[in-house]
């Protein structure tokens, strides 16, 4: 392999993609709109739901209940209904997505009886939301449940003794705040490495055939490998700098805490990215279409890299025939490393398996990328 003819190829490669804006576009502002919009934009964390309030008794007991609901960060009262039709109205509309109905004689009944109900009425068209609030609904009355019984104990002076007690004292490592932004945002790197690399090196051979300039390239001395890495040399550039850029944004902007080793971390960054630049250009040896190309490897990178990859869901819930087409997903490593990196702090020997993995892929892409290019024009 020569390497000033390698270079030659790369500085060609890099003056294409400065002369060609949308290659640039795809290098440079995708990262930033995509740190934006899914750093942002998604979040797995439901809070301030829109909760409307049916309060049919308006009573002080009534009006603590629902204190108890508004007063917390799970609920926001939007609206304050008068009649039945009230709420089936608002529910239609979307204005609430849960609604607190206290009925009639709430006090008096639970006074008298020692037992009443609430109803929370909940939009589920959207299941996990519903799921959601039913659980922090569950919460509050349970805990009302036990201030009720504390202070009618209190006031009769008496007490009821159990058979015993048992305490759950939970402790949460690694992501200590359950927040989901620190589970989504380091994942986001794949995303953009993926896309950013594939789509870009989809486009470095295939372009040759449509401008009519394979001639010319096949007539030159250059080997395969020598064009191989030559054209994968300035993409695998950009792919580190986006990477640096996006890992950088995770730590310092949206502060994901980052406990691993920069090392690691890096290593297996570059790793991923021969990967999905070995799929790219792969592909625009085997296809001499541009367009064709670009969507074949959207298909094989970005949607594999978002659906299962476990960025988006947790691949233990599953089929298990879908989780077993995951292990071939090279996403599904990098995922795991990211995380395992900034949240866990995890060494190169905690993540033998998938670091071995993409070293795997890496290998096999890169060899089958170079023996793909023959000099012909068949």
């Amino acid at each position: 392999m020569n390497l000033r003819r390698l270079l030659a190829i790369a500085y060609k490669e890099t003056l294409q993609i400065w002369r060609d804006p949308r290659s640039l576009a795809i290098a440079l502002l995708m990262p930033l709109m995509q740190m934006g919009l899914l750093g942002y934009g998604v979040s797995l964390d439901i809070k301030r739901v829109p909760l409307c309030v049916y309060d049919q008794e308006n009573s002080q007991l009534s009006r603590g209940v629902v204190n108890r609901f508004t007063s917390s960060d799970w609920f926001r009262q939007v609206a304050v209904l008068q009649t039945d039709r009230d709420l089936r109205a608002a529910m239609d509309h979307g204005d609430c997505i849960a609604a607190l109905v206290i009925p009639v004689n709430f006090s008096r009944t639970l006074y008298m009886t020692g037992q009443d109900s609430l109803q929370v009425v909940l939009d589920a068209t959207d299941t996990n939301t519903a799921n959601i609030a039913t659980g922090y609904a569950q919460g509050i009355v349970a805990q009302l449940d036990a201030d009720l019984n504390a202070n009618w104990q209190g006031a009769h002076g008496e007490t009821v003794r159990g058979v015993g007690t048992v305490d759950l004292a939970s402790r949460v490592w690694f992501n200590e705040g359950l927040d989901s932004r620190n589970f989504i945002v380091p994942g986001v790197v794949a995303i953009i490495l993926a896309l950013v690399g594939s789509q870009l090196t989809s486009l470095t051979v295939s372009r040759e055939w449509e401008r009519g300039t394979m001639e010319q390239l096949i007539s030159t001395p250059v080997t395969g490998l020598e064009l191989m890495f030559g054209k994968l040399t300035p993409y695998f550039v950009i792919g580190l700098l986006d990477a640096v850029f996006c890992l950088g944004t995770a730590a310092f902007w949206f502060h994901v805490p980052f406990r691993g080793s920069l090392f690691t971390l890096v290593l297996t960054t570059a790793l991923f990215a021969l990967v999905v630049l070995g799929i790219g250009y792969l592909l625009s040896v085997r296809i001499h279409s541009q367009l064709g190309a670009s969507q074949i490897a959207l298909m094989l990178t970005m949607l594999p890299t978002t659906m299962l990859s476990g960025y988006t869901f947790p691949l233990d819930q599953m089929p298990q025939a879908v989780q077993a087409i995951s292990w071939l997903v090279p996403a599904r490593y990098y995922v795991t490393i990211l995380r395992s990196v900034f949240l866990k702090g995890s060494s190169l020997w905690d993540m033998a398996v998938p670091v071995i993995a993409l070293l795997i892929y890496a290998a096999v892409i890169i060899r089958a990328a170079a023996r793909a290019f023959r000099k012909s024009l068949d």
